[in-house]
């Protein structure tokens, strides 16, 4: 055991050696060098080495979730007596805030630090346990609990003192103003460290959820839903959905945003042709005269410069199809006699003209 002990202590010298005649090897000397920086709680260490040589400069840093306490030099050097030159670097873990139902629970904070875990027991709905993570937020929101359901709240922490010793206990008295007005005694009892604290939180839940214009309501109980319960909507036939299917009953007690059914629309002209769904159609031909919400319907309208034509797109939005402004309804006689000199049948234009008022669009 004395050779270990020897060996460990040789280990933080690096001798100075020469070659001699003969293959000889002579250590003249015998210089210091030093170990592994000394760190407190917070500082990174993952890319520290064992050994350092005499100056060289380590450059230490906080960690992941913590933050430099003090405006401290953070630089340290190994010095010719193999001892580190003093840190200054104190890192403080970062904070989260403690969520507003539970801050008097929390006997007066409003933050816990960095790697602190908030234990709910007896819940409902929500995950169980939530981390103060290292950008300050919490990985779980806190649980919903049905009416007058209790749940016991932890407070774990590695940096916060506890002054309580176990089996003693502590008497907590809590009035909620709830419809039975009820008041409530408890003695919570210290336990590693910990004191639960009674909490009690209402029943969330939704009024019964109506019906939309145009749509109805598909396979649902009309009555009040609880938290994260759904409900699915479908519009009537023609109708488009515009939204999501399904709406939830949401912590608030309020419902998510209703979806909308849009209304198809009409061709509003009489003569002319159209491009549609991938054809070119004569609007007479069009039958019926629909076009969902969301579809794009081309008029073609008249360079009169180049003489040729060229299709204007307009999309059906909620029941209205806006007509190009360039678009020019033939008469009877033209559109009978002369229905090959229309826009939609003479040469295509290569390019479609600037836009102008002439390719804005009117109401149907």
């Amino acid at each position: 055991s004395l050779c270990i002990f020897l060996c460990a202590q040789l280990s933080l010298y690096s001798a100075k050696c020469k070659s001699f005649p003969v293959g000889q090897i002579k250590c003249i000397s015998l210089y210091p060098v030093c170990g592994r920086p000394p760190v407190t709680d917070g500082i990174d260490d993952t890319t520290l080495k064992r050994v350092y040589e005499i100056g060289e400069v380590v450059i230490l840093a906080c960690g992941q979730g913590y933050l430099p306490s003090t405006a401290a030099s953070s630089r340290i050097i190994c010095s010719d007596t193999g001892e580190w030159t003093q840190l200054n670097l104190a890192c403080s873990p970062k904070m989260c805030p403690i969520p507003r139902p539970l801050q008097p629970l929390a006997m007066g904070r409003t933050e816990a630090p960095f790697k602190s875990v908030l234990n709910f027991t007896y819940v409902m709905l929500g995950a169980n346990e939530s981390r103060c993570l290292h950008d300050g937020t919490w990985s779980n929101p806190p649980p919903v609990l049905s009416i007058y359901t209790f749940f016991f709240f932890f407070l774990h922490s590695p940096f916060i003192g506890h002054t309580k010793h176990p089996s003693k206990t502590v008497a907590l008295n809590a009035s909620y103003n709830f419809p039975l007005d009820s008041f409530f005694f408890l003695n919570c009892s210290c336990y590693r460290g910990i004191i639960p604290l009674l909490h009690l939180i209402p029943e969330v839940s939704c009024s019964i959820p109506t019906n939309i214009p145009n749509g109805v309501i598909t396979f649902a109980v009309m009555r009040p839903h609880g938290y994260k319960e759904k409900v699915k909507y479908a519009c009537n036939e023609h109708y488009v959905l515009d939204g999501e299917a399904e709406i939830q009953c949401q912590n608030t007690g309020n419902w998510s945003s209703k979806p909308v059914c849009r209304a198809p629309c009409t061709v509003g002209i009489k003569r002319g042709r159209i491009f549609y769904n991938a054809k070119k159609l004569w609007i007479a031909d069009l039958k019926p005269n629909r076009v969902f919400h969301g579809e794009h319907v081309a008029f073609y309208c008249l360079n009169r410069d180049e003489r040729c034509g060229y299709p204007v797109v307009s999309t059906c939005n909620d029941g209205s199809l806006p007509i190009p402004e360039c678009f020019e309804e033939p008469g009877k006689v033209e559109y009978s006699l002369r229905a090959k000199t229309l826009p939609s049948e003479i040469t295509m234009c290569a390019s479609s003209p600037p836009a102008s008022t002439t390719s804005s669009t009117r109401p149907a």
